[in-house]
């Protein structure tokens, strides 16, 4: 056998095969280096990222800035509270005030004395059952207006919203309706408004 040619070379598995001609063959340790790290012939030229902001930029095309964390979404709860505890003393008093306002609606006589007595009128009403209707519509008026306050306001609160002006709003309101109606027969009767006329000329 000449020195050309092959000689036979156990590898891993213990396995004769030919001797290569020209060089050796690589060891496993050597395939393994050279599969990690390929040949420079192999490896794929990397292409520079296009400039895409700076073409952006000159289209007049910026980008988006972070915006500002936004706040945090609780709302402080002391001033909810103060809310709450306000608008509730409030319907309790408008409640307070309706139903206290019953008798006197309902019993027109006594609510016409009453007002003499504080306007210093020495005068009587010449039909006081004239003004009972008046006082019932009164009375209605201001119940229906409590209910739709309170209602409200409970809608409001539920929502997170300032409330405490309605029932406030709502009292001022109702409160002038009411007097409004109950005045009607004290200023359709003569005797009243003569009454008051000579006050005032006196």
């Amino acid at each position: 056998m000449s020195d050309t040619e092959p000689h036979a070379r156990p590898d891993s598995a213990g396995s004769a095969r030919p001797r290569p001609q020209y060089g050796e063959y690589a060891s496993p340790e050597e395939q393994r280096a050279r599969i990690q790290q390929p040949a420079p012939e192999w490896q794929q030229p990397v292409t520079p990222a296009a400039p895409v902001v700076t073409e952006a930029a000159d289209a007049g095309i910026h980008p988006a800035q972070p915006t500002a964390s936004a706040p945090s979404v609780g709302a402080p709860v002391r001033p909810r509270m103060v809310d709450r505890v306000v608008t509730i003393s409030l319907l309790l008093y408008g409640l307070f005030n309706v139903v206290t306002s019953f008798p006197s609606f309902l019993d027109y006589g006594a609510y016409a004395e009453t007002m003499f007595a504080v306007l210093g009128l020495d005068v009587t009403l010449s039909d006081p059952a004239a003004g009972r209707p008046y006082g019932i519509a009164a009375a209605i008026v201001l119940a229906l207006g409590w209910l739709a306050t309170a209602a409200v306001s409970v809608w409001s609160l539920r929502r997170g919203r300032l409330t405490w002006w309605i029932p406030l709003a709502a009292g001022i309101l109702f409160t002038f309706v009411t007097g409004v109606l109950m005045a009607i027969p004290l200023m359709s009767d003569p005797a009243v408004v003569a009454a008051l006329l000579g006050t005032t000329g006196g």
